[in-house]
């Protein structure tokens, strides 16, 4: 049970008393960023990485793209309930995308790794057959946005199913080979997977094909992650014999930092919220960082808060127990960008949820509360986002840098870019200069660039 509040305290200190979790001083953040600079090490190195939280996967994607890039590609993305097949023609700077998006049932998304490969071929083999395809030799990069061990650039293991999978017969197993013998079974198409990556990964190469300062992808969507180029002398993981001429001395690194604090290390800035959060989620005391930023849980964080606001009587007097707002899972993240776009006394935004949510008898001051708390659980977020990119950024320690960024927290909230940019430029070695860009269609596009930056190189081998 969490504390109770101290009666004597006014209505706004004991509101505050119930939210100042949320407020971590600039030194908390810089705490944080060395705990996770030690656990970055710690998956890099060969002795410690099974112990390490933070895996730090070497993706086997060794170079960007160069501009150079030409062919037709077949991109896959998986990352959530949806997934889309691409069609992407790349002309060296010139690239053009067809796309179709595909539901994956929930029966699918808890069933067996067969059914839901069995599923994505089937789409795949539509895909190809709606745009005259047959026939055709297609190189196909595809997305994979779960932890994965891999183990070359189109070969790779499932660690852990995450964002409300639970396919049995996938972890440990060679997710290419999964998908490659249910492309055999139902399609008669020749496709070869040329590479496989995750969403960070791609948002990376999609945007490093324009901007050639590009060395950090992040993921800020139903999930958080970031990749960026390591210099291959600081991966204990890497095998020496893999080094070749072909490729420079480097390689992407998929961190999966958003199992950071699975260890108990970030206890310390963990509420009853998010502990709360934790213990009804599918995967308890795993993703502890993910959870305190991502688009999954975030909309979760501020709706508990606020049912424990309303259980003190401080919001929402006499609030309906049947509406939604005690319902688990129903105050989506999309709620907390709508409400923090209001700008003006009439909180239009914020009353079209609360009436979604059922609630009817709310004053203009329970909107200023709603909001408030919106603001805190949002800030955090993005200042934890940004504390794991300022720890990449003085890691490379690269004079100009550009990160690239996707996911729809960072593309719909009204105030992500701001309040990570300016924690960024607190918590950065001084001198060191970043730009923050959206990154376009990065999984989709992304994904195509790795596979043709792998026939590429390919071609210079022969």
């Amino acid at each position: 049970m969490p504390p109770p509040i101290p009666e004597q305290l006014t209505k706004y200190e004991k509101i505050e008393a119930l939210v100042k979790g949320f407020k971590l001083s600039t030194l908390t953040y810089k705490r944080i960023m060395h705990l996770l600079d030690a656990e970055m090490n710690n998956g890099l190195t060969k002795h410690t990485h099974h112990v390490a939280d933070i895996k730090m996967f070497p993706t086997f994607v060794r170079s960007l793209p160069d501009g150079t890039e030409t062919g037709s590609f077949l991109a896959l993305d998986l990352g959530g309930t949806n997934f889309r097949v691409l069609l992407v023609k790349i002309d060296e700077l010139d690239v053009d995308i067809q796309s179709k998006t595909y539901l994956i049932p929930q029966r699918i998304m808890l069933g067996t790794g067969q059914q839901l490969f069995d599923h994505i071929a089937d789409c795949i083999g539509k895909f190809i057959n709606e745009h005259d395809l047959k026939g055709q030799k297609l190189p196909l990069g595809f997305t994979f946005s779960f932890p994965c061990r891999q183990e070359g650039l189109a070969k790779a293991r499932l660690s852990k199913w995450t964002k409300g999978f639970r396919c049995e017969g996938v972890v440990g197993e060679d997710i290419c080979q999964l998908l490659h013998e249910a492309l055999k079974r139902r399609t008669n198409t020749d496709v070869e997977i040329v590479a496989i990556v995750n969403d960070a990964v791609g948002t990376l190469m999609s945007a490093a094909h324009g901007d050639r300062a590009c060395e950090i992808g992040l993921i800020l969507g139903t999930g958080c992650n970031a990749c960026y180029m390591e210099t291959l002398d600081n991966v204990g993981l890497w095998d020496t014999d893999n080094k070749d001429k072909a490729h420079p001395n480097q390689v992407i690194i998929n961190t999966e930092w958003g199992a950071f604090g699975d260890n108990g290390c970030l206890d310390f800035v963990r509420t009853e919220y998010d502990r709360e959060l934790d213990t009804y989620s599918i995967n308890p005391g795993k993703q502890i960082m993910e959870k305190m930023i991502s688009g999954m849980y975030m909309g979760e964080i501020v709706r508990l808060t606020l049912e424990r606001l309303t259980s003190e009587g401080l919001v929402f007097m006499g609030a309906d127990r049947d509406s939604l707002l005690f319902e688990r899972g129903k105050f989506y993240t999309k709620y907390v960008s709508e409400i923090e776009s209001d700008h003006d006394e009439f909180f239009r935004n914020t009353k079209q949820v609360l009436e979604e949510l059922g609630i009817d008898n709310f004053t203009t001051e329970d909107c200023k509360i709603i909001k408030y708390v919106c603001t805190l659980v949002s800030a955090r977020s993005a200042f934890l986002a940004a504390a794991g990119l300022a720890t990449l950024i003085n890691r490379l320690k690269k004079p100009e840098m550009t990160i690239a960024v996707d996911g729809s927290l960072y593309r719909f909230h009204p105030r992500f870019h701001n309040l990570m940019s300016l924690k960024i430029k607190e918590l950065v070695h001084n001198g060191l200069k970043f730009k923050l860009s959206l990154s376009h269609d990065g999984s989709g596009k992304g994904a195509a660039l790795v596979a043709a930056v792998a026939m590429r190189l390919r071609s210079l081998k022969v």
